[in-house]
């Protein structure tokens, strides 16, 4: 990893003094907000370890592990992070977790306190799956970015495969005899949505089948907007026999209105989500069909990657996780 920086190496980054960066690394002295952030911001992108009063510099290890989420309330983070607890667990490593709440300057400070402590390795997460500004360079320590990936290519990231999951869902309709396949989801500015729609087209080609052409594609991660595109499909006239949803919210919303408007489902629409998030997916009525991104297993498999850097392998790039179909009462065969 090349020569450790030092405090002097910081100061002169930050353009102060060796005090003054002292007294800014150590939260102590009357400084200005700026020159603080500067020399926090100095340490990060040297990766410099400061020693808190009365601690000690990094040497062995501390069996320790910091995870940095975006929303440690997220229907996505959370079980992510019990993922990564129950693999680090059986090796008696703890968790250390911070919520940066997507800003830069709480996550740099979030990333000092977790060197300060001297954990072993940095875990990354957030609730979308769009890359991300890596949290630092050349840092002490091993980091893996979890669903959201980071921006430089070489970084260590792990993902789930929307594509993949897209096309589980869509071979299962066209398994079920379904030939007519809309697809409705949430914002076109979200990665996740584009991908999903990627698999679904070149799902739908694979079987000589193309989307059915409606305008009711892009729009929000909501039940509302599932109800409202009901509606659309309904009134476009588009004949339809499937509709895969980019969200659980969206497919549920879909059902109910589908229903409203007189179409049964699953015997007249076969309808999948996506997220099998039980809260929704099995209010649902019927149960929704949906994807299941596995979070819990990538939360595992970044901890087992941390492991393995531990170990000394030089892992980076990105890796994409498989999701897998939770089939309920949401898809039927096409009657005879």
């Amino acid at each position: 990893m090349g020569k450790r920086p030092t405090i002097s190496d910081v100061a002169v980054a930050a353009g102060v003094s060796t005090g003054t960066a002292s007294k800014a690394l150590n939260g102590v002295g009357r400084l200005h907000p700026e020159t603080r952030q500067a020399v926090l911001d100095a340490a990060a992108a040297l990766g410099f370890i400061h020693r808190q009063r009365g601690g000690s510099v990094m040497g062995s290890r501390s069996y320790t592990v910091g995870l940095l989420t975006t929303d440690s309330f997220s229907r996505f983070a959370s079980p992510i992070m019990l993922g990564v607890e129950d693999a680090l667990g059986a090796g008696q490593i703890s968790v250390l977790l911070a919520d940066g709440r997507g800003d830069a300057i709480r996550e740099q400070h979030h990333v000092q306190t977790f060197l300060a402590r001297r954990v072993d390795a940095i875990i990354v997460t957030g609730r979308r799956s769009e890359p991300r500004p890596p949290i630092g360079k050349n840092l002490p320590v091993p980091v893996c970015y979890v669903l959201s990936r980071s921006q430089r290519c070489e970084d260590l990231s792990i993902v789930i495969d929307d594509e993949q999951g897209a096309r589980l869902a869509i071979s299962h309709l066209v398994s079920l005899g379904r030939k007519r396949v809309a697809y409705v989801t949430g914002p076109e500015k979200h990665l996740s949505a584009r991908l999903r729609q990627s698999g679904t087209v070149a799902e739908l080609r694979k079987h000589g089948l193309k989307p059915v052409e409606h305008p009711a594609v892009w729009g929000e991660w909501s039940e509302a907007w599932g109800r409202q595109a009901a509606g659309i499909l309904q009134r476009s006239g588009a004949v339809f026999d499937a509709v895969f949803c980019g969200s659980d919210q969206i497919a549920r919303g879909m059902v109910e209105q589908l229903q409203y408007l007189g179409r049964r489902v699953p015997e007249d629409v076969s309808v999948v989500g996506f997220d099998d998030w039980d809260v929704i997916a099995l209010a649902s009525r019927p149960a929704l069909t949906t994807v299941d991104p596995q979070l819990a297993d990538l939360g595992r498999i970044a901890a087992g990657l941390i492991l393995r850097s531990l170990a000394g392998e030089r892992l980076s790039g990105l890796a994409k996780h498989d999701c897998r179909l939770v089939v309920r009462d949401s898809t039927s065969l096409v009657a005879e």
